[in-house]
């Protein structure tokens, strides 16, 4: 009802009149009937005889107005001016290819080309075309040659300058790694530069440097010049490179050795070897590894023989399941091979029962292979653990110690494979023999929070504490010359050696055991005081490791108040990786990069590509 009614009454006498109930007034409402009655004159008298009433009756209408909105929920839109012909034809005009819009979708679409592995003919094809189209189709894409020839180096030459001012910052050491790569696309050999550090803030930074491509032989020379360009490039001080990772080649030792570089063999490539000599040259595993490649091969190559295997995996109620192939060049393919066999045991009886199959494993090579894979867990596991990204040498004293000892230990899984067992263990000792006589692997090892000295034996301890301690008080690290190779007397026979090689009853122990049965031994309340010049040093190694699982550098980053120049050695010694793994999987993504469709890409744009693909994510966090 209006508001209105407030100040007037319908009239007793008649119902199309009503009466003022301030002046006593009686005013037609207009109208012959109910629905033509009207309040125009009603309010036109309060206006203009009674002002004070009518400005009461004007609040109450804007409240009564106010809450009907507001149970609606509904708010009073402005009126929306309408476009003019103007609007409409500056809506529909293109932009200009220096405007800032086009700029930026230019540079999105360079950065997906860069980033998801696209050739630049991307932006020929038509459903890429008709997407930009819809989404923008005021931009005007232009063609594939600007993206590659303006667009590739103006990117590089921005992510570079970057990369420059990173390398510029506070950084106490570099550690490298490197590969050579060659092309099954194309005539093409690369070779690969990765760096990593720790910086102020205890947080491991990585970023690829070169990936330029390598002609001609691959001898130590010719990388050692590589190396030396790569340097000068991105103007690296050598007194600040601490040491590069490299696969086992000859060539490349002598390279890092010509170029006066601290070399260091890649763990993962090194356990490759060991398993290689220690466990697949044994005839029985071979033969058992012959077969399962043949398995594998006729259900890889036959649909219908796939088809009918996972119609009995639905029967058994288990997941479909493809065999994995191994790959010569890497023992845990062999391992994963074996692994997905032995679980399709079933599956396998079950298909041989009805179908052919090129050779079969008998009941006990199912056993052998039960043995093996035990046997080849714990080597699984630390190649897991040093193929993450902050594995780094502090970690390979401690696993090598951890794997030995297992090793040594009887087990119920032994049946079959204890002579594998033993040459496993010499081809390990044999490779890894020189670890824990090199410094760089034993301060690194020390300054890991997780292992202080506990992995090594009491002659490593002393000498490792004394190249701590002099690095501490010459304020630089130790060169080459200064006693870098350790031994004493006591190493083959020492008490912890002893330890390792005693067996206990037969029983099923784990790795993890290891490094808790080593740390047992190692009681660090028992740790004598040295002079007052080390108590840095001493306070450091008296209190507990921390649990294998927390983070050394979380570590360092709290502890570094107390233990500033020990921070400070551990940027540089725990800089370093323990395998070349972030340059083989730089140029994993160069095989997606030099691919069928990019096959004729020269080797410079694929370089820069590779850089803007590796070191964009890096920048894009900021």
């Amino acid at each position: 009802m209006s508001a209105v009614w407030k100040h007037f009454k319908v009239s007793e006498k008649e119902a199309k009149t009503a009466v003022c109930r301030h002046c006593s007034a009686e005013l037609s409402r207009g109208g012959a009937s109910a629905k033509t009655y009207s309040t125009s004159s009603l309010i036109y008298h309060l206006k203009s005889r009674h002002p004070e009433h009518h400005a009461e009756y004007e609040k109450d209408t804007a409240a009564a107005t106010a809450t009907a909105a507001a149970k609606r929920k509904v708010a009073p839109s402005p009126r929306t001016p309408t476009p003019s012909v103007a609007d409409f034809l500056e809506k529909a005009k293109k932009f200009a290819n220096e405007s800032a819009k086009a700029k930026g979708i230019t540079k999105r679409i360079m950065e997906f080309i860069a980033l998801d592995d696209q050739p630049f003919s991307v932006v020929e094809d038509v459903g890429f075309r008709r997407l930009i189209d819809h989404i923008e189709p005021r931009y005007t894409i232009p063609s594939r040659r600007h993206f590659s020839d303006v667009c590739l180096p103006e990117m590089y030459n921005v992510i570079s300058t970057n990369v420059h001012e990173l390398l510029a910052t506070d950084i106490a050491a570099l550690s490298f790694t490197t590969d050579i790569w060659s092309s099954d696309m194309s005539p093409t050999s690369m070779l690969s530069l990765t760096a990593q550090w720790i910086d102020t803030d205890f947080k491991l930074q990585k970023i690829v440097l070169h990936s330029q491509e390598f002609r001609g032989s691959h001898t130590a020379v010719a990388i050692s010049e590589a190396f030396a360009n790569m340097f000068d490039t991105w103007r690296i001080d050598r007194s600040k490179v601490h040491a590069v990772v490299s696969d086992n080649a000859r060539n490349m030792a002598k390279a890092m050795e010509d170029s006066n570089l601290k070399a260091i063999r890649c763990m993962a490539h090194t356990i490759q070897l060991a398993v290689n000599e220690g466990l697949l040259s044994q005839r029985s595993i071979a033969d058992v590894i012959a077969i399962g490649r043949k398995i594998v091969g006729h259900f890889k190559h036959s649909p219908l023989a796939y088809a009918r295997l996972q119609s009995i995996q639905e029967q058994f109620g288990m997941p479909q399941k493809r065999f994995q192939q191994d790959v010569s060049t890497r023992w845990n393919s062999t391992y994963y091979m074996l692994e997905s066999l032995f679980a399709q045991k079933r599956v396998l009886a079950t298909y041989i029962a009805d179908h052919d199959l090129p050779a079969t494993f008998t009941a006990y090579q199912w056993v052998l292979i039960e043995n093996v894979l035990s046997l080849l867990a714990p080597f699984e596991q630390i190649t897991k653990e040093i193929s993450s990204s902050d594995a780094s040498v502090a970690d390979v004293i401690p696993l090598l110690a951890a794997l030995k000892r297992l090793l040594n230990k009887e087990a119920e899984t032994d049946h079959g494979v204890k002579t594998t067992k033993s040459a496993l263990l010499e081809a390990v000792s044999s490779r890894f023999s020189q670890v824990d006589s090199e410094p760089l692997y034993c301060i690194a090892t020390v300054l890991d929070p997780r292992y202080k000295d506990h992995y090594l034996d009491v002659g490593k301890k002393m000498r490792t504490r004394e190249m701590i301690q002099a690095e501490l008080d010459l304020g630089k690290p130790l060169g080459d010359g200064d006693g870098q190779v350790m031994h004493s007397a006591g190493d083959e026979n020492s008490a912890e050696s002893k330890r390792a090689r005693t067996t206990d009853e037969p029983r099923t122990v784990s790795l993890s055991d290891m490094f808790d049965e080593i740390l047992q031994e190692n009681n660090p309340f028992a740790r004598q005081r040295t002079s007052s010049t080390a108590q840095q040093l001493d306070g450091y190694l008296s209190e507990v490791p921390i649990p294998r699982s927390n983070n050394p550098l979380e570590f360092w980053r709290t502890n570094q108040g107390r233990f500033p120049d020990l921070a400070q050695m551990a940027r540089r010694y725990l800089s370093a990786p323990c395998t070349s793994t972030d340059s083989e999987r730089l140029f994993s993504a160069a095989s997606h990069v030099i691919d069928e469709k990019r096959n004729r890409l020269s080797c410079e744009k694929a370089e820069k590509l590779l850089f803007i693909k590796k070191n964009l994510p890096l920048f894009l966090k900021k």
